[in-house]
């Protein structure tokens, strides 16, 4: 029975489907290979009621055979399968080194550098053999007698000798200097870029702030001297300016002024407790930075940092965009002035000694520094009407106004064309007043009798046709009549506004320009389109009703 096993050869998909045969007695032992072939031996009567019988000793021995060798080739398959693991891992991590390698060495840049070397070489190499032939050919054509030759050889020597002692001096004293005026191809370096991060965000706006600081300082301090916030302080800085000017001394003294500056700078560097400050610095509270932020405290920070980029890009691309248009001639009569100026300046300086042209430009940067300045900011409509460049700088127009301004006058001559073309023409009879009044009507009617003003009350040139708005009642809950929308007028005395809802004139509103106690630009006129022209004419015109009623009643 023993030689029958070791006989046996099992074939299957996997080891592990083999049945145990001491839990099916039933298995045939013909599962055998057919590369050897069994020859079945005679077996006596005892043999046969052997293996017929599934509890017998033959079977057993078998089992507990089979069941060994399973489980040693299982163990094998389980320490092959182990090593691979090995292998494959320490694999990958030689691959994630090597390529680190790879990436901090810069084997690609290295081997170009190394090839463009070697280009330079051969052509170095190149150009010593033309070298040596052509001068061996020289010495070949041009070869003098021998007596001749020793002396030439002679005095050769001689001087190669000395040039050679006078090239290695000069290299040693001027080389460095020769090799830093070599040129070399500028290699483009591309930076990269962080990501999105609201800690990043908000630490550069606090080193944006902290950076500006000093310049925001110094602004404060010279707007307080214009303002005599100190009054000493002031009339100190007025009278010793003033002395400097007039005595030339100007520059010497704004140099003394950084050599100070920069001498309490060292100081306080050194520990020096110092403030030479006109305003007094308010130390804000420094809030530390919170490690464990939640998603909605980081939503929340990166808004409110967001919203002051947004305002502080505003106020930088609103500043340049004036001086842009300044100098583009984007209003004509602004950049006129600036014209008349620079020549006279040019002029000036051109038939008018330094001094002179000195002394009158200093005189005048100070009077107007300290003593203009101080009484148009205490005087706004004085201001508004005599300040040359405060007038200038407010009229500048930006691009978003421009482009409102462009965007208001196309529809407007649309507005009048239609208009001009629904208007039937003036008989011949009619005067200048009747066909000024029959111009000046609505589409439900004449101007006057839809308000119920007199026939002098007529809309301005500028809103002959009206301006399309929307009428904004919070006083009434229902939608429809909460937001009405229609047509504004302004005449010399009212504001007139027009529904477009078809109905009795109840719907329209007629205000005296005299009963208007507020006018806000940013929330009334916020939907229509001609908000800036709106505003403009509707403050004119009441500052001149205002001022008008005010001299009435003084008189």
């Amino acid at each position: 029975m023993l030689r029958r096993l070791d006989k046996i050869r099992f074939r299957g998909h996997k080891r592990d489907d083999f049945l145990d045969l001491a839990e099916s007695p039933n298995a045939s032992d013909t599962e055998c290979s057919d590369e050897i072939p069994l020859k079945v031996p005679r077996t006596s009567p005892r043999d046969s009621e052997e293996l017929r019988d599934p509890a017998g000793p033959g079977t057993l021995i078998m089992a507990t055979g089979v069941q060994d060798f399973n489980r040693t080739e299982f163990d094998r398959l389980n320490e092959i399968k182990g090593h691979l693991e090995i292998a494959l891992l320490e694999k990958h991590f030689l691959q994630e080194e090597l390529r680190k390698l790879r990436e901090e060495t810069n084997a690609e840049m290295l081997r170009q550098e190394l090839d463009r070397e070697r280009q330079r070489r051969m052509e170095l190499e190149q150009k010593v053999q033309e070298v040596l032939k052509a001068r061996t050919e020289e010495q070949t054509a041009q070869q003098p007698p021998k007596g001749q030759a020793q002396a030439s050889n002679g005095a050769e020597r001689r001087s190669q000798g000395l040039s050679s002692r006078l090239q290695k001096w000069f290299y040693e004293r001027f080389g460095e200097y020769v090799e830093d005026f070599r040129f070399q191809p500028e290699e483009n370096t591309v930076e990269t870029e962080e990501p999105l991060s609201a800690r990043r965000l908000t630490e550069n706006m606090r080193r944006l702030k902290r950076g500006a600081k000093p310049v925001t300082n110094f602004v404060k301090n010279l707007s307080a001297l214009s303002d005599w916030y100190s009054v000493y302080t002031s009339a100190i800085a007025f009278t010793v300016y003033m002395n400097a000017v007039w005595h030339g001394w100007a520059i010497p003294l704004f140099l003394f002024l950084a050599i100070l500056r920069l001498s309490l700078n060292y100081l306080i560097a050194r520990g020096w407790r110092i403030q030479w400050s006109i305003v007094p610095e308010v130390s804000e509270p420094m809030e530390p930075p919170k490690e464990d932020l939640t998603v909605s405290e980081k939503f929340q920070l990166v808004l409110d940092v967001a919203q002051k980029a947004q305002n502080l890009f505003g106020k930088m691309a609103d500043i340049l965009e004036k001086i842009k248009n300044l100098f583009m001639w984007v209003q004509p009569e602004i950049t006129q002035k600036l014209y008349v100026a620079l020549w006279a300046a040019f002029l000036a300086s051109c038939f008018f000694p330094y001094r002179l042209v000195g002394l009158t430009v200093g005189l005048y940067a100070g009077i107007k520094f300290f003593l203009i300045d101080f009484i148009f900011k205490r005087c706004p409509r004085l201001r508004a009407k005599y300040d040359t460049p405060y007038i200038i700088w407010r009229s500048l127009p930006t691009d978003p106004q421009l482009k409102e301004r462009s965007s208001a006058a196309v529809s407007r001559r649309l507005q009048t064309t239609s208009s001009r073309s629904y208007v039937p023409s003036a008989p011949a009879g009619l005067g200048k007043e009747e066909d000024a009044g029959r111009f000046h009507s609505t589409k439900k009617g004449n101007f006057h009798e839809i308000f119920n003003l007199t026939e002098n009350e007529r809309p301005l040139a500028v809103c002959e046709n009206g301006w399309r708005c929307c009428l904004i009642n919070r006083d009434r809950k229902m939608p429809t009549d909460y937001i009405r929308n229609g047509v504004l007028y302004v005449t010399e005395n009212y504001l007139c506004f027009e529904s477009s809802k078809s109905g009795s004139s109840k719907r329209n509103k007629v205000i005296k320009l005299v009963d208007i106690t507020d006018i806000q630009k940013p929330l009334v006129f916020g939907a229509m389109v001609h908000r800036d022209e709106a505003f403009e004419t509707i403050l004119s015109q009441y500052i001149k009703i205002t001022s008008a009623a005010a001299s009435g009643g003084d008189s």
